[in-house]
C-alpha cells in the first residue's frame, strides 16, 4: 500500500541509549518546513536495536509518523542493515524526499540508498525548499570551498538529501502533539550481510565534543608544536569550551583527528570561535564560517584569517593567550 500524502522522510540516528542524535532534531525541524509548503506530513525512521523515548521525541519535535525498526544488528550502523530496514518504509511511504545528516553515517548511507532507488543525491546541503508551482526541490550547498552557494533541482523523485549540522534549530518540542507509532517487522540474520560489527574502541578523548561546545579555540600549524595546545587546553577550561585544530596539526600528530575543524573535518557553529596561529585558508574557514563571533590571533598581519575574523590580536600567541585566560578569571572571580 503506497501512502497518498506528501511526505519528508528523516532517517534518525540515535544515541547509545536509544535517545534522538542532535542532528535528528535539526532533521524533522527542516521536514516540518518542507511539508507545510508540501500540503503533507513529516515521518522519520528509527534503526536500532533500543529505543528509550525517541518515539515520543520525534512526535514533540515534529513528526507525524514515527516508524520503528527494531532489531540487535541494527544497534551499530552497518548500511547493508540499515539498507534493507528502510526499504519497507520507503515502499510504504514513497516519500517526496529522504532527508540524512551530513555526518560519517549519512556519507555512507546516502549514495548507497540514492543507488539502489536510481534517484538523484544532493550532498553537504544548507538549506531544502519544496516549490509548489514546479512540484520539485530547490537544494542549496556550498561550492568551491565554500566560497559561494549554489542551489540544485531535480526531477528524480525521492530525492535523497544529507543536511549539514547546526543549519536547523530544532522546533520546541510539545509533548501534546499526536503522531502515530508504526512497529516495522524486520527479520534480520547477521549471515545475510556482508560486514559485521567486530567491536567499539573508544577513542581517549575527555573532552567536549566540538559540536556541543560553545565556545572553541582552534590551533593551527602556527603554534610550533604540540604543546602549544596545552595552552589552549587552559583557555578552553577557563571557557568552558573545547579545543580544536585545522588539519596540519592533526596530520602532523598534535590533535587527534577527531578534533579537525574545516572542508575534511567537522563543521561548528559555536557563539565564540578563537583561531590561534592559523592563516584562514578556505578550506578551514568552510568548518568555522557560521561561528557567531570569529576572534584571530596570529603574528603574521597579512595573514587571510583577519580578513574572515570579527576581532583580531596580531602577536605571539603564548604571550596573548595568557593574558585572555588571566582577563577571563578576573572576570569570573568579581
Amino acid at each position: 500500500m503506497v501512502s497518498e500524502k506528501r511526505t519528508a522522510l528523516i532517517v534518525a540516528e540515535t544515541t547509545r541509549g536509544g535517545n534522538l542524535a542532535p542532528i535528528t532534531l535539526e532533521l524533522i525541524s527542516c521536514g516540518h518546513g518542507i511539508s507545510k509548503n508540501m500540503g503533507g506530513d513529516v515521518a522519520i525512521a528509527i534503526l536500532a536495536e533500543e529505543i528509550g523515548k525517541a518515539p515520543e521525541d520525534a512526535i514533540a519535535y515534529g513528526a507525524d509518523r514515527v516508524f520503528l525498526a527494531m532489531s540487535p544488528i541494527l544497534g551499530v550502523y552497518k548500511a547493508d542493515a540499515f539498507l534493507q530496514a528502510l526499504s519497507p518504509i520507503i515502499e510504504q511511504i514513497s516519500p517526496e524526499a529522504i532527508l540524512m545528516g551530513q555526518t560519517d553515517m549519512g556519507r555512507d548511507l546516502a549514495p548507497r540508498l540514492a543507488a539502489r532507488l536510481s534517484t538523484g543525491l544532493i550532498p553537504d546541503c544548507v538549506d531544502i525548499k519544496f516549490e509548489p508551482a514546479s512540484g520539485s526541490f530547490r537544494m542549496t550547498r556550498p561550492v568551491f570551498g565554500y566560497k559561494a552557494l549554489a542551489d540544485f533541482t531535480s526531477e528524480l523523485k525521492p530525492q535523497v538529501v544529507t543536511l549539514k549540522s547546526r543549519t536547523w534549530k530544532p522546533l520546541v518540542p510539545d509533548r501534546s502533539r499526536n503522531g502515530e507509532i508504526i512497529e516495522i517487522d524486520v527479520s534480520m540474520n547477521a549471515s545475510q550481510f556482508k560486514t559485521r560489527f567486530v567491536k567499539r574502541v573508544k577513542e581517549d578523548d575527555t573532552q567536549m565534543s566540538l559540536e556541543d561546545a560553545e565556545a572553541i579555540i582552534c590551533g593551527g600549524r602556527g603554534l610550533g608544536d604540540a604543546s602549544g595546545f596545552s595552552i589552549l587546553d587552559e583557555l578552553a577550561k577557563a571557557l568552558g569550551g573545547a579545543v580544536g585544530a585545522s588539519r596540519p596539526p592533526c596530520d602532523a600528530g598534535w590533535a587527534s583527528a577527531s578534533r579537525q575543524i574545516g572542508l575534511t573535518g567537522k563543521v561548528v557553529s559555536p557563539k565564540l570561535y578563537i583561531a590561534v596561529g592559523l592563516s584562514g585558508s578556505s578550506q578551514h574557514m568552510a568548518g568555522c564560517r557560521d561561528s557567531k563571533i570569529i576572534v584571530a590571533v596570529n603574528k603574521d598581519p597579512e595573514a587571510n584569517i583577519f580578513s574572515e575574523a570579527h576581532y583580531g590580536v596580531v602577536g605571539d600567541y603564548r604571550k596573548v593567550i595568557p593574558h585572555f585566560i588571566n582577563r577571563i578569571k578576573q572576570i569570573k572571580e568579581k
